[in-house]
């Protein structure tokens, strides 16, 4: 799996943050931003819980290229 979010979306609340620090982070500005490689498969429910936490649906689930 893997994640984006959608820099427009983001208010920078940091609730993904929170939920799963090894996946995302902040930007100088305070949004955030994930990992640009595969998130690993142990932190996976972690990486879905902050998906549904955002409160600005800002995360987006997507295909790894295996």
């Amino acid at each position: 799996m893997k994640v984006w979010v959608d820099d427009q979306r983001c208010r920078g609340h940091g609730m993904c943050l929170t939920l799963c620090p090894e996946v995302f982070s902040l930007t100088d500005d305070g949004y955030s931003v994930s990992i640009e490689s595969d998130v690993p498969t142990e932190l996976e429910p972690a990486t879905r819980e902050a998906i549904e936490c955002c409160p600005e649906q800002a995360i987006t689930e997507t295909a790894s290229q295996n």
